[in-house]
């Protein structure tokens, strides 16, 4: 339930945000990496496999053939081999898809999808949040950046492909996926219950947030987000635009080819936009060919903005052209492409090809890029929903209730407690709450009363004037322009 989304309802791997073509493009990878992409017509990669490689594994599926004690699928030794293949690289954002897979995956990025709207992937063969995605039910529900989801509806997702989890956690609209979460700061394994929903497709959108500055907020970077971008931009300046606010806080990425085409607008003509280095060690250098935009810039970033967001808040900072707001990135410095030809049965493969680097040569992988101004937002933007199947009442003791004591506290009704023991205190907090918001004035927070709280917590947070982070950038530009405050 932090800041204003709810989880969506298929979760999206790296693969669908990965700076990649939905469909495999060697063509756009060659220039942009440097490096020669695998055959489209399906051939080797330039060594191939050795005789005594092949006399290996063909000696591996006879002996499970002629001495397992149950018949072989030998599509399904197939599939593990390879996977076994790219799980051995030790590189979270290098996956196989079967042809199942691989059919779900184009369909989610292809049309409306219905999840819980987050960005995931495997590190240290965990299931880790990159991004809840904004207004997605996963945000709502309270899932954060870097949390690992152990288990969904007490279904275990140890020993699971990145994929075969992804299945797990998706599902129809209006389903609830029950989450094991551990998150680092937390003792114990949390629960966080998130409902399906539909994942809007639209991902630019924009506002004047006070006279004279304006917003643009960029959800991912998908096919048409440099172009929906300038058409924003140029709504915003027709209403009086003097200093813009780009955010892409919760924004898991995208294509590597929108973001340059975006900061191509942004930045002034031999400004370098990003490096990309190849295994090889060279590296390509992209500049912009533009004239730039006159416009003084903030970026707001969080611990969710990652990969195609980091590119554009690196790109902006370190050219001198906007100061960032918030708080460190995620720390994805590491560029995929999707291979789809070559593949009879409809499989494919994303495959890590190159890093990029900041127009400085900084490599951001593991560590994020840091805002010029550390801003952090209340507390309960971080809340979690509270269970609607449960009673919390005086003297238990449990992790929910030190999330009911954040949202009573955060609602003007003090607690005396904040640890999750549930004191007298906390009883009269609830039934003041519960009298001013027309319930049963018992004490005890039921699933009425959970329901309450998480509405108006959420009430608190869509309003801007509690964005912490928002209020930072517009001051900058305030000043900036000379704008009374």
């Amino acid at each position: 339930m932090a800041v204003s989304c709810m989880l969506t309802a298929t979760f999206l791997d790296q693969s669908r945000y990965a700076f990649s073509e939905a469909q495999n493009q060697d063509s756009r990878a060659d220039r942009e990496t440097g490096v020669k992409g695998v055959s489209d017509e399906g051939g080797s990669t330039p060594s191939g496999f050795t005789p005594s490689e092949w006399s290996k594994l063909e000696l591996v599926l006879q002996m499970l053939e002629s001495s397992y004690y149950e018949e072989i699928d030998r599509e399904k030794l197939l599939d593990g081999a390879i996977r076994g293949m790219v799980s051995a690289l030790g590189d979270p954002y290098t996956t196989y898809m079967n042809a199942e897979e691989a059919e779900q995956f184009t369909a989610s990025v292809d049309s409306t999808f219905s999840g819980i709207g987050a960005e995931v992937t495997m590190l240290d063969g965990q299931v880790t949040v990159v991004s809840a995605l904004k207004d997605s039910p996963a945000e709502r529900a309270g899932i954060m950046a870097k949390d690992i989801i152990i288990s969904v509806n007490s279904e275990s997702l140890a020993g699971l492909t990145l994929n075969e989890a992804v299945a797990k956690i998706r599902g129809p609209k209006g389903t609830q996926a029950r989450l094991g979460i551990l998150r680092e700061g937390h003792e114990g394994v949390l629960e966080i219950v998130v409902v399906r929903d539909d994942i809007d497709v639209e991902t630019v959108f924009s506002r004047m947030v006070e006279p004279g500055i304006g917003m643009i907020e960029l959800r991912q970077f998908v096919q048409n987000s440099d172009q929906r971008f300038m058409q924003e931009l140029a709504r915003l300046r027709e209403q009086g635009m003097k200093g813009l606010i780009i955010d892409v806080r919760n924004n898991p990425g995208g294509y590597l080819y929108s973001v340059i085409d975006l900061l191509d607008h942004l930045l002034s003509e031999g400004q370098t936009i990003v490096q990309v280095e190849n295994r090889g060690g060279e590296t390509q250098v992209t500049a912009a060919t533009g004239s730039g935009i006159d416009l003084p810039i903030a970026v707001l970033i969080n611990e969710g903005s990652a990969s195609a967001s980091e590119i554009l808040a690196a790109a902006l900072q370190e050219n001198g052209k906007a100061k960032l707001f918030g708080v460190r990135t995620f720390g994805k410095g590491t560029v995929q492409s999707t291979y789809t030809k070559g593949f009879k049965d409809g499989s494919n493969m994303k495959i890590t090809i190159a890093k990029w680097l900041t127009p400085k040569g900084n490599f951001i992988d593991g560590k994020g890029v840091a805002p010029d101004v550390e801003v952090r937002l209340p507390d309960y933007f971080n809340v979690m929903s509270l269970p609607k199947d449960q009673v919390f009442e005086q003297d238990q003791n449990l992790p929910a209730i030190a999330n009911l004591q954040l949202m009573l506290n955060a609602l003007g009704y003090e607690t005396d407690r904040t640890d999750g023991y549930f004191s007298a205190r906390t009883t009269e907090a609830v039934r003041k709450f519960q009298e001013d918001n027309g319930l049963p004035a018992t004490g005890k927070a039921d699933g009425y009363t959970a329901q309450k709280l998480e509405d108006a917590i959420i009430s608190l947070i869509r309003d801007p004037g509690n964005d912490t982070q928002l209020h930072a950038a517009a001051q900058y530009l305030r000043q900036t322009l000379g704008i009374d405050s």
